[in-house]
């Protein structure tokens, strides 16, 4: 038997004009974890997608187990050992867990048949790697970390001994990351081979043996991780030399710009998610919120940006208040110098059926810059889109593209770029780099700055804590839908960590109380 798990030889793969992978070769060694890095558009999630069987390579082999394989699709990747766990997750959101699970791999024509013997399968499955989720639980009610063991159970309950995860960190708050570095771990310790596609070059140095770099569609490194180095990954991914460090100067804070009063949302079933919530920002200044996922930072953003209703409190923008309570809505605000980088750029902030051009200029398709008579400007839209694509490098470079062909972190450029360029008085930001690259987030992170710079006042809602304190001239911590504490960018890591965690507030409740 080899002892290696995946051997790619001489892979190409065009797209018309986009020359996606270019004379690939890859060794994967079994019972590792094997990273692959590049940036956004490097060809990354094209071989894997090869590999598993959606695409078709134009030339070169692909060896499992040292065999040579067609792997005419991802029935055939799935009967010869290989799973493979999206970016975006391919489940049936109103199906239970177990349904999900055994849907396309049922064995019998009884369906309850099926049921019992996945259900007691899944049950060993979760107790062997430590993935416990109840399987009767609903994926849409589910957290996307719950979610994304859904997805891992699905491969390995159709016995796949290699396991293909693509930015399985992009929607994980730190906590579940870890939890979900210490499956693969297991998964490793039990003879399963991992590969790993991310953009988090620390992720990279903690879990894995073996790491791969491409750019520009080519294979260009492989480094066993304990010999190499963030930095010196950085520079092969990109080419050069990259900051991995924010440099800004001293803020210097004008006038209020946005001034947020007792702000309180409640969701559809009724719950509050922002509780009473008040501050202010000023034009020169950038106000990132910190905490975990789901403690009112969605809720609270789309409020401010006319998404959803609030049930009670003001906003004032520019001096003047928004009705955020009624008749407030995502266009009148834009008019009034508001732009907003939603966090779901899929859902919210993209179409993704429509060209790039389409989605330059989305929710100002009726500025008259892109009117000709009562039709759409199509060669003023195209050639706006060009110059944004220019100025922001995204990849490849094509107006026409539609955007789902577009990789994740160059979807997340012409959200970016749509929204600041238009030259807001205020910007709101949700998870800025969430799925982009070390070279784009260096970009992003600059153009943040310059924003600040140029007298505009920024909110910024991560769930990376390193960079809200690199960006953030102010901190706010959320817990529970309430502002809980505020810090300055130094601020200690630890203290920061008590509260998102709501443990500085529950103490100094219990003092409140005592007293």
């Amino acid at each position: 038997m080899s002892d290696i798990a995946i051997e790619l030889r001489g892979i190409d793969k065009s797209f018309g004009p986009v020359h996606a992978n270019k004379n690939i070769n890859l060794v994967v060694k079994k019972g590792t974890i094997h990273g692959i890095i590049g940036e956004n558009g490097a060809g990354k999630s094209t071989l894997m997608s090869i590999l598993y069987g959606f695409y078709q390579a134009d030339r070169g082999d692909i060896l499992v187990d040292g065999k040579v394989l067609t792997i005419k699709d991802p029935n055939a990747a799935i009967a010869s050992g290989i799973g493979m766990v999206h970016q975006h997750f391919m489940l049936v959101e109103n199906f239970t867990v177990l349904e999900n699970v055994m849907l396309g791999a049922e064995d019998s024509p009884v369906l309850n048949a099926s049921i019992s013997k996945a259900r007691i399968e899944l049950k060993r499955l979760e107790k062997e790697y430590a993935l416990e989720v109840n399987p009767d639980a609903i994926i849409e009610e589910l957290p996307v970390g719950l979610q994304q063991r859904v997805e891992i159970l699905k491969a390995l309950y159709r016995k796949a001994d290699i396991l293909i995860l693509d930015e399985p960190t992009g929607v994980l708050t730190p906590p579940e990351a870890d939890h979900l570095f210490r499956i693969l771990e297991q998964l490793k310790n039990e003879g399963k081979t991992i590969i790993l596609i991310t953009h988090k070059l620390r992720e990279i140095m903690a879990v894995t043996d073996e790491v791969s770099v491409m750019r520009r569609g080519e294979m260009v490194a492989t480094r066993e991780t304990d010999r190499t180095s963030v930095e010196e990954l950085a520079e092969l991914m990109v080419g050069r030399r990259v900051l991995l460090r924010v440099e800004k100067g001293e803020a210097r804070p004008g006038d209020v710009k946005l001034s947020v009063r007792n702000l309180t949302v409640r969701d559809g079933r009724g719950v509050t998610m922002v509780d009473d919530v008040s501050f202010d920002i000023r034009a020169g200044e950038i106000v990132g919120i910190a905490g975990v996922a789901g403690n009112g930072q969605s809720e609270l953003l789309e409020a401010i940006a006319g998404i959803r209703r609030a049930t009670g409190g003001t906003v004032e923008l520019n001096g003047s208040t928004v009705d955020v309570t009624g008749l407030a809505d995502p266009a009148e605000l834009r008019t009034r110098g508001l732009a907003h980088v939603p966090e779901d750029r899929h859902h919210v902030g993209l179409v993704l059926k429509f060209e790039e051009s389409e989605n330059a200029i989305l929710g100002y398709h009726r500025d008259p810059a892109y009117k000709k008579g009562a039709l759409l400007d199509i060669a003023a839209m195209r050639a706006d889109a060009e110059a944004n694509i220019a100025r922001y490098d995204i990849r490849p470079p094509n107006p026409r593209l539609k955007t789902a062909n577009f990789s994740g972190g160059n979807q997340q450029k012409i959200v970016l770029a749509r929204e600041m360029e238009r030259n807001p008085d205020v910007l709101i930001i949700g998870q800025p780099t969430r799925g982009v690259d070390v070279g784009a987030i260096e970009f992003i992170h600059k153009r943040i700055i310059e924003m600040r710079d140029q007298g505009k006042a920024v909110l910024l809602v991560s769930v990376e804590l390193d960079e809200i304190r690199a960006l953030s001239d102010r901190i706010l911590v959320m817990f529970a839908g309430r502002v809980v504490g505020e810090r300055t960018s130094d601020a200690d890591e630890g203290d920061l960590g008590l509260l998102m965690a709501g443990v500085e507030n529950r103490v100094e409740n219990r003092m409140e109380a005592a007293r």
